[in-house]
């Protein structure tokens, strides 16, 4: 018998389908079931209808502990009073302006000052358009065109960062991207030499955090190795830190692996849910960034600019990178105990600020996912395919809570299969 009664989805439901009238897909991306990653759908919350702390609350007033927090904006708890109060006297100020406020200056600053290899800092709205700028960035200095990635990549949803089976991906959009696998040295020099030189960037997430499999983590020499084959080669190595930024190391995920990025683009956890993403560089590319076409309407919008001084101030006082790996540390080893308890085993990946998590009973996510819906269902939402998030308002409270209610979907789930015969 569980002890947490499953919700009911009845009101967020009928919301949805106000949606699915006036919208394509009634909510696209990954924030919604249209990649056919909720399953079974009644289990999920399709629309909220407030956030604070940690917790959002669906249409019919469910509560649920946000393990996801947004996919990452969510870094100091939603609503965090110190971040709304400054974007709210901006807001009151002056928000988009002809002329760019002070606070565009102020920010840039703070970034150079905080970032350890940012000589400088560019301003946008989303991940996509940071990694966009850096890929533009490293073509305009280098003269060449190819782009080489990491297998299992993921930087964005603009046609350059893209597959040619996509809808709507023409093969010309992708003809200069090369890919090879994390962490095969010898692969990228013969990606260099199979490009005859013309690459211009090597573009990567600070590890390999993709999703449908098992985080790997990189080590400094992995990255020292890299460091040293791009500058060799004049490639500009650009770090996505759109995902991990700020949650490993306020410096940059680079600097927490010990090597120095040429470009690092920054977004979620930048200003805790307002909306803006960045990307630095070192001073050799100065010239180049200038030289670009490349703008927005609201790019230069002050309100994100004066959240993001409030958010990385704050998170410098809390230190929130050692904050965020000893509660992922505590959350990951209590739910893995858990699972254990009725006969699971729980692999626990990844960075422990950004943990991946996998039940490897049997050979597909099926029986993953079960368990995902289940907490889901209860009050806790994580996910079945993607990195999780960790944000400053997570108390030890929230985390017993987390690990009890994900104890109590393992029993559901163990006594619907006693064909596996689990044994705890």
């Amino acid at each position: 018998m569980s002890k947490y009664p499953e919700y009911c989805h009845e009101k967020s439901r009928a919301w949805f389908d106000r949606a699915l009238k006036v919208i394509p897909s009634g909510i696209y991306g990954h924030l919604g079931p249209s990649e056919g990653l909720f399953l079974p759908l009644e289990k999920w919350p399709l629309i909220s209808s407030k956030a604070k702390g940690t917790y959002f609350w669906d249409m019919d007033g469910n509560r649920y502990l946000d393990l996801m927090c947004a996919y990452g904006p969510n870094v100091l708890g939603y609503g965090d009073p110190d971040v709304d109060r400054a974007a709210l006297e901006q807001l009151m100020a002056g928000n988009c302006t002809t002329a760019p406020s002070y606070k565009m200056v102020e920010c840039a600053e703070l970034l150079t000052d905080t970032v350890a290899c940012a000589d400088w800092a560019f301003f946008m709205k989303n991940g996509t358009d940071a990694t966009t700028f850096g890929v533009l960035t490293a073509r305009a200095a280098t003269g060449r065109k190819k782009t080489i990635f990491l297998r299992g990549y993921y930087h964005g949803n603009q046609p350059w960062a893209m597959k040619a089976d996509y809808p709507g991906i023409l093969p010309e959009e992708v003809a200069n991207n090369i890919v090879v696998p994390w962490f095969d040295l010898p692969a990228l020099e013969a990606a260099w030499d199979q490009a005859g030189g013309d690459v211009a960037a090597l573009i990567a997430q600070p590890y390999d955090h993709g999703n449908f499999y098992d985080n790997r983590c990189a080590s400094r020499e992995y990255w020292a190795d890299v460091r040293e084959f791009c500058t060799r080669h004049g490639i500009v190595l650009i770090i996505d830190d759109v995902r991990a930024g700020f949650r490993l190391d306020l410096a940059g995920s680079d600097h927490y692996y010990g090597f120095e990025a040429d470009i690092i683009c920054f977004c979620k956890a930048l200003a805790n849910g307002y909306n803006m993403s960045a990307a630095c560089g070192r001073e050799s590319l100065r010239a180049a960034a200038s030289s670009l076409s490349y703008t927005g309407s609201y790019w230069m919008s002050a309100e994100p600019f004066a959240a993001c001084i409030a958010c990385i101030n704050k998170m410098k006082a809390l230190d929130t990178p050692a904050m965020f790996r000893r509660i992922g540390t505590k959350l990951t080893e209590g739910l893995r105990e858990a699972g254990k308890a009725h006969g699971f085993d729980l692999v626990v990946s990844g960075e422990p600020a950004l943990f991946y998590l996998r039940i490897a009973n049997d050979d597909s996510l099926m029986l993953h996912q079960e368990w995902v819906a289940e907490c889901v269902s209860r009050g806790l939402f994580i996910t079945s395919h993607h990195n999780h998030f960790i944000n400053a308002a997570i108390t030890d409270e929230d985390i017993a809570l987390a690990i009890d209610i994900g104890e109590d979907a393992f029993g559901v789930v163990a006594r619907r299969h006693p064909e596996l015969e689990l044994k705890g």
